[in-house]
């Protein structure tokens, strides 16, 4: 995924779970949204000099996936035996071979800027990722569609901000809950939709701060916290 899509996508997003047009980059989206998500970082491929994005920080010498495996496949890593007489030689005879294999997807195409992604596509900056789609910011996600800044969650889609949450669609900052639908701002919860500030409650509607509300009353609220959410 380049940026141009990475664009694309994070505007559907927002569309989705706000419902307005907002335009906002993807240098915010990152420094609003997942600002303590623990993402691949970019390093520097030490045997081309390319870009690699890794999750591990503090590697002496870091290796592409696709380059590792062409070096492989070109001239091998095995190397003629040497003698050793000290650990200190094996050790160093090891860091001369011993890079950090970053840039690691597997059955996963059309995604960049990660590390650890599997059978998924369309993925942004990323990582420990399996079977998604259109996830940019996410770390530890799976069997979901169009994540923003979401880690540790699954089943779910069109989601900013969902941690350790399942089974959710068209929310911003869910955490440790399971089936929410179009709300914002919720914490130990189940089966809510239309619901904001809630915490600990289950089968509710039109709920603000565990406070029960008309919907037109709701709906009057609601735009000013997607204000709050997007311009604060």
């Amino acid at each position: 995924m380049d940026e141009i899509i990475a664009q694309q996508t994070a505007r559907k997003i927002i569309k989705n779970v706000f419902q307005i047009d907002y335009d906002i980059s993807l240098d915010e989206i990152e420094q609003k949204f997942a600002f303590d998500l623990g993402l691949p970082n970019q390093f520097r491929d030490d045997t081309t000099g390319e870009a690699a994005w890794s999750i591990v920080n503090g590697a002496k010498r870091y290796i592409t996936l696709e380059n590792m495996l062409k070096h492989d496949e070109q001239t091998s890593w095995m190397r003629a035996k040497r003698d050793f007489h000290s650990i200190d030689e094996i050790i160093a005879a090891w860091e001369e071979v011993n890079y950090m294999t970053s840039n690691r997807l597997s059955d996963t195409i059309n995604s960049s800027k990660c590390d650890t992604v599997y059978r998924s596509e369309y993925i942004y900056q990323s990582t420990n990722c399996f079977n998604g789609k259109y996830f940019l910011y996410c770390n530890t996600c799976s069997d979901s569609e169009y994540l923003i800044a979401s880690r540790r969650s699954a089943n779910s889609n069109f989601c900013i901000r969902l941690d350790d949450s399942i089974n959710s669609s068209n929310c911003f900052s869910v955490n440790y809950s399971n089936k929410i639908i179009n709300s914002f701002f919720i914490q130990d919860c189940f089966d809510l939709q239309d619901c904001m500030f809630c915490s600990h409650l289950s089968s509710c509607r039109f709920c603000i701060a565990n406070m029960q509300f008309e919907e037109a009353e709701y709906r009057e609220i609601k735009p000013q916290i997607v204000k709050w959410i997007l311009e604060s």
